[in-house]
């Protein structure tokens, strides 16, 4: 039996949907019907009537408020939000400036934060929603030359829970989503060459990071089909979910 997913015909609200998994969301949502507003630093190249593409800076709580606003008196309630935003640093700790730890915490985690915040008040009053948050299997496993990256995660992924336990009575469902070594941007930017990705399926022993059991890299659909699945219907008494996306790679249980 084909069971529906309830996302036709309502609302959500992506960040990150330039590209990557952001985007793949995007495009999941769509074919199940959702109106989505995708929205990213510069504004994505998308139409349609049910699109609603938007330049935000999630790092600006102001302006993530204004946004929703507007989504909510022009189309109608926001009942699905999921945070893919994100930015990386490859520094080790003794190298990490003020800036770059500031810049990575501030799209990562105080991001995630503007954004729950934003979406939560308002669901919270309707009893009802679902809001997802695409972290990193970083935020659960120590990694070489990536501390403000997965420090951040971990904020986020524990604000995350903190949030569905609170929303939890109102109605309201919150999950995350940790992916692991995914073919974007932001993954192949930290190869020296074309032997990059077999380096990572592989596994590194100099950096203690552990090989990908499965053989092989997620690309972003694998990943947007796990945060569709945990916004959607068929998750209805899924909440607080931490689904890490890896390929087994952080061998967690």
């Amino acid at each position: 039996m084909n069971r529906d997913t309830g996302l036709a015909g309502r609302i959500a609200f992506v960040t990150g949907a330039g590209g990557g998994i952001g985007a793949a969301l995007v495009r999941l949502l769509r074919s199940e019907g959702a109106r989505v507003v995708a929205s990213d630093l510069a504004v994505p190249a998308l139409e349609g009537d049910d699109i609603w593409p938007a330049a935000l800076d999630i790092t600006d709580s102001t302006a993530v408020e204004a946004l929703v606003d507007q989504v909510e008196q022009s189309w109608g309630p926001i009942e699905f939000g999921a945070n893919v935003a994100g930015v990386l640093a490859t520094d080790t700790v003794l190298e990490t400036s003020d800036a770059d730890w500031r810049r990575v915490f501030d799209v990562n985690t105080h991001g995630v934060f503007h954004v729950g915040r934003a979406l939560g008040r308002r669901m919270a009053a309707r009893r009802r929603g679902s809001i997802v948050v695409v972290g990193s299997n970083a935020a659960g496993v120590p990694r070489h030359a990536m501390a403000a990256y997965a420090a951040s995660k971990a904020a986020a992924h524990m604000f995350t829970r903190c949030l569905g336990i609170e929303l939890g009575p109102l109605g309201v469902r919150c999950n995350i989503v940790a992916p692991g070594s995914t073919l974007t941007p932001m993954q192949t930017g930290m190869w020296a060459d074309d032997q990059g990705a077999a380096r990572v399926i592989a596994g590194q022993p100099g950096t203690f990071k552990a090989g990908i059991p499965l053989g092989k890299l997620a690309v972003p659909e694998e990943v947007a089909e796990a945060v569709l699945f945990l916004l959607s219907d068929r998750a209805s008494h899924i909440t607080m979910a931490d689904l890490y996306v890896d390929g087994g790679a952080t061998l967690r249980a």
